[in-house]
């Protein structure tokens, strides 16, 4: 099952905008709930850097990423409940448009490795080894940007 793009509102904003708190309860929820990743390795300075995309739909926020200037795309999180749908994929695509704006020669991302498959429909490949990031295995994956 997937959303109708048309229910479908991806917002890009900063850490000043009134949806930036949305952004934080959605990486509560996945991060720091469900998988246990600390509080203090959630947060980080390039927060206020980054550039935050919220997916809504029907007015709740469902999912969220950032984009750091250097082309880098990261927290993101799709609540569990919105797995499966679209989301996910409609959010990578406003990442990597946003990455494509930055005019970098790839976007990059630290993947956790049951998300590899994700990523490679999108283009991104693997590039590293595995390695433990907040005791999650994850791989380095960039996308090469024309």
């Amino acid at each position: 099952m997937s959303i109708q793009r048309t229910q479908l509102i991806i917002h890009r904003f900063d850490t000043q905008h009134a949806l930036w708190p949305e952004c934080r309860l959605i990486r509560k929820r996945v991060f720091i709930e469900e998988q246990h990743v600390s509080v203090a390795l959630e947060w980080d300075a390039s927060d206020g850097a980054a550039m935050h995309f919220l997916a809504m739909v029907g007015g709740q926020s469902v999912a969220c990423a950032r984009v750091l200037d250097d082309g880098h795309i990261g927290r993101m999180a799709v609540l569990p409940e919105w797995r499966g749908q679209g989301i996910g994929e409609a959010l990578l695509l406003q990442a990597i448009q946003e990455c494509q704006h930055l005019e970098v020669s790839y976007a990059r991302l630290s993947a956790q490795t049951h998300a590899i498959e994700f990523y490679e429909r999108a283009g991104f490949e693997v590039c590293s080894a595995p390695y433990l990031d907040a005791d999650i295995m994850h791989v380095d994956m960039q996308l090469e940007l024309v």
